[in-house]
């Protein structure tokens, strides 16, 4: 009986999906206006509320279908955010396979090498619930090509369904697969480079931290973390507040998919917005890393305010504990960690909620003697590289972001 109702609540969408759609996407887009911000000097701001707009009505049709029983509304989220897939590129060997169920797609130039090349691994951005391999298509073909390197994707499974720290050891594995087998992709050992975008740079950030134990494996050239979030301590910081109603990644939006990310129902959702998960002692031991204070001044002038005190509360710190975990906020790391780290190049974009995060890592690195190259994209919003390679439907930024990356692994 159960099946009955499902195809008849299908048939049901089908019909009324040219009415429900569209006046849904109004909808939202009505909403949108009035909920969230684009502030002066973002790139391309009607086409961002539009791209804004269409993850928004992707979210509630998942979770309309989601209420009748058809599908669960990441399945929804995940096949949007997949994108178009490419055309093949002529001028690149590219091979999918899988070690230890983690899937892995492998790019690598057709012209014979004139010597060792670089090897990349590069870890998609998807808050762990969502993006893949595909939606990062372009930016790998393009990695290896320019580069002419040997890129491996890495498709770690999604967590609800592969829960949390599943994702870590996916990308170790991947990672520990290729160091083991350079010779076969014909790549120079003293040229690994392991990078990634949003929570794929914090994965990056977390693998090049464990690998500093692996002395029977290459050590890594550099960290390539593009907008990377690291820290589940301070939801309070400069670009918290600036950016707090941004798109295409708001504060609440944060939030939320860290408690999706954790399996967890967001009832505390509020107080941990409120650094209430925060215990006192936890707050002062870290204030010398993670703090308003440590930001330049030149990222506060559009302004701040320093939050009013808020009261630790047991409940809500166990609710989401694993966000104050080293692994889930590198940013922590202890300094006997962060001093051996290989030379890093981050970008940050100064319209995004995660900004700071990356100028705390790089005051950090930079204070334990790191080499760190930055590259600030001043009209840059998150995840904007979701868009690169896609013609009139990109941004100027992400080609900017990506021959920044680019000059700087050939700098290598």
């Amino acid at each position: 009986m159960a099946s009955v109702y499902i195809t008849l609540a299908i048939i049901g969408m089908f019909f009324i999906s040219p009415v429900l759609i569209p006046a849904l996407f109004w909808g939202v887009v009505l909403y949108d206006f009035f909920n969230s911000e684009l502030p002066p000097g973002i790139e391309q701001p009607l086409k961002l509320r539009f791209f804004h707009s269409l993850l928004i009505t992707t979210m509630v049709t998942g979770k309309i279908l989601e209420k009748l029983g058809i599908c669960n509304d990441l399945t929804i989220l995940r096949v949007a955010l997949d994108g178009i897939p490419p055309w093949r590129d002529s001028k690149l060997l590219i091979k999918d396979l899988t070690v230890d169920e983690v899937p892995l797609r492998i790019y690598q130039p057709k012209s014979p090498p004139t010597g060792k090349r670089r090897g990349i691994l590069y870890f998609h951005g998807g808050a762990g619930t969502f993006g893949s391999i595909r939606a990062f298509e372009r930016v790998c073909c393009y990695m290896a090509k320019k580069c002419n390197s040997v890129v491996v994707s890495v498709g770690y499974r999604l967590a609800p369904e592969h829960p949390y720290p599943g994702q870590y050891f996916d990308c170790l594995c991947a990672t520990l697969y290729f160091m083991r087998n350079l010779e076969e992709y014909h790549v120079d050992p003293g040229l690994i480079i392991i990078s990634g975008d949003s929570c794929g740079a914090n994965f990056a950030t977390v693998i090049c931290q464990i690998l500093l134990n692996a002395r029977d494996l290459p050590k890594v050239r550099a960290q390539v973390l593009l907008y990377p979030g690291l820290q589940g301590l301070d939801f309070h910081l400069p670009s918290y507040q600036q950016n707090a109603f941004v798109p295409v990644l708001t504060r609440k939006m944060i939030i939320y998919f860290c408690f999706r990310y954790l399996n967890r129902k967001p009832t505390v959702w509020k107080d941990v917005l409120q650094n209430c998960h925060v215990p006192e002692s936890m707050r002062h031991q870290y204030k010398k890393w993670v703090s308003a204070d440590l930001i330049p001044d030149e990222f506060k002038i559009r302004g701040y305010t320093p939050p009013k005190p808020t009261s630790y509360k047991p409940e809500v710190h166990e609710a989401v504990k694993e966000i104050l975990e080293a692994t889930f906020s590198p940013l922590l790391a202890e300094d006997s960690i962060i001093c051996q780290l290989p030379e890093s190049y981050i970008v940050t974009c100064e319209f995004d909620v995660l900004r700071d995060d990356g100028l705390l890592y790089k005051k950090r690195l930079e204070d334990n003697g790191v080499q760190v190259t930055w590259y600030h994209c001043k009209n840059g919003f998150h995840g904007i590289l979701a868009f690169f390679g896609y013609g009139i439907f990109s941004f100027l930024s992400a080609n900017e972001i990506m021959d920044s990356v680019v000059n700087y692994i050939n700098s290598l």
